[in-house]
């Protein structure tokens, strides 16, 4: 499934109901490596973003990271679709060295500027403008 069919069938803000395949097709793309469609899955992790469920933070990043494309293509504001503070408390509780590469990545990328004025509904608009949904 490409960028199109994602968008006529989910949007950019995803049912509840929806998210489920969402997940799995994300996973899946992750696992083809290099040979993923970076966009395809810049675009779940919006999805994703979207419906704001904490959980979905260490996929995101593990999308993010599979490989040097998805990492550039990804936004890492797409961690914090329930906020930057909520995502560093989850991050920061969840054992593991996978979270705390996430959580140092993402404190990085907050000294660095990446979260100046960062806002869910501001971000998640703009993708919606990026999209043109």
């Amino acid at each position: 499934m490409d960028e199109d069919e994602l968008l006529r069938r989910y949007g950019t803000r995803p049912d509840d109901a929806d998210l489920d395949e969402i997940r799995r097709l994300l996973d899946t793309q992750r696992a083809l490596g290099p040979d993923a469609d970076t966009l395809t899955m810049k675009l779940l992790c919006v999805q994703l973003f979207n419906a704001g469920h904490v959980e979905d933070v260490l996929r995101i990043w593990q999308a993010k990271e599979s490989g040097f494309d998805a990492h550039c293509s990804i936004d890492v504001q797409l961690l914090c679709g329930t906020g930057l503070d909520a995502t560093r408390r989850h991050l920061a509780a969840v054992p593991g060295e996978v979270a705390q590469q996430a959580l140092t990545y993402l404190e990085e990328c907050v000294r660095s500027g990446d979260f100046d004025e960062f806002d869910v509904e501001d971000r998640a608009a703009w993708y919606d403008q990026y999209y043109r949904v």
